[in-house]
């Protein structure tokens, strides 16, 4: 797959722009399995935070992207289980401070 493709490009710049269109190409079938089961939500954002740190990113750069992926989630796909029921109505209520926080929370919660 080429760089265009990503939200990260191979020297650390980060399109957050991107974060939808790089959702909406993950195969049907892949998506729905990651989204179906909160483990392997997890396991996903887990090899997902791994890969931006190694080339560089940090605390607050992962929490940008987490904000960006949940705002995209929170907006486009349905909740699939209690857990992400849950993140979503938090996602909702929350003002753009406390939606911050929960990304950072996300990453931390993605990192265990």
């Amino acid at each position: 797959m080429s760089e265009h493709n990503h939200v990260v490009s191979k020297d650390g710049n980060v399109s957050m722009g991107r974060v939808g269109d790089v959702l909406e190409r993950i195969e049907p079938q892949q998506r729905e399995q990651i989204l179906d089961n909160f483990g392997e939500f997890q396991q996903y954002l887990s090899k997902r935070i791994h890969l931006a740190q190694k080339i560089g990113m940090g605390e607050e750069q992962l929490a940008v992207a987490a904000e960006k992926v949940a705002d995209y989630l929170a907006n486009h796909e349905e909740p699939r289980n209690s857990e992400q029921k849950l993140l979503q109505e938090l996602w909702k209520v929350g003002n753009k401070e406390e939606r911050h926080r929960l990304a950072h929370m996300l990453v931390k919660l993605a990192r265990r």
